[in-house]
C-alpha cells in the first residue's frame, strides 16, 4: 500500500506537535500530499446557559484552530501540497469523516497511553480514530 495522501492531526498539546512533525517527516520521504486537521469539541465550548457569550467562545475557537494549523503548515517545506481542516464536533468523528471526505491513505495522531480512571473520564480519541478509520492510522506515543 502507497500512503500518498497522509492526514495528520493538530492541537497545542506537546504531544500533538511531536506526531506532527513524525507525520510530516513521514511524508517528505515518501513525497506524499499532506492534510492538517485541527477539531474543536463542543463540549469544552458550549453549554445552553451561556447563550451569545458560548457563540463567541465558539468563534475564537475557530480562530485559535486556525492559528494552530498554520503553524503546523509553517512547519512544511514550500511547495508542500497542503488541506486544511478546521471541525467543530467531536475530535475522532471529525477526523474519521475528514480521512473519508479526502480521501486519505493515512491517519496520523498523537496519544497519551492513558489507562484506567484517566483514560475513562477523558476517553481516547486516538482509539475512536483507529476503531471507525477507513485507512491505517499510525499512532505515535510519548517521545
Amino acid at each position: 500500500m502507497a500512503f500518498r495522501k497522509i492526514l495528520i492531526t493538530v492541537d497545542d498539546d506537546p504531544l500533538a506537535a511531536h506526531a506532527a512533525e513524525v507525520g510530516i517527516a513521514l511524508a517528505r520521504s515518501l513525497n506524499a500530499d499532506v492534510a492538517l486537521i485541527h477539531a474543536i469539541d463542543p463540549s469544552l465550548i458550549y453549554s445552553p446557559e451561556a447563550g451569545s457569550v458560548a457563540d463567541d467562545i465558539a468563534q475564537h475557537a475557530q480562530q485559535e484552530g486556525a492559528r494552530v494549523v498554520a503553524d503546523f503548515r509553517a512547519r512544511l517545506p514550500a511547495g508542500t501540497s497542503v488541506l486544511q481542516f478546521v471541525r467543530q464536533g467531536r475530535p475522532g468523528q471529525e477526523i474519521v469523516k475528514a480521512a473519508r471526505e479526502w480521501p486519505a491513505d493515512l491517519i496520523v495522531i498523537g496519544s497519551h497511553g492513558r489507562r484506567g480512571l484517566s483514560r475513562a473520564v477523558l476517553g481516547s480519541v486516538a482509539e475512536e480514530v483507529m476503531r471507525h478509520s477507513p485507512c491505517p492510522v499510525l499512532v505515535v506515543r510519548r517521545a
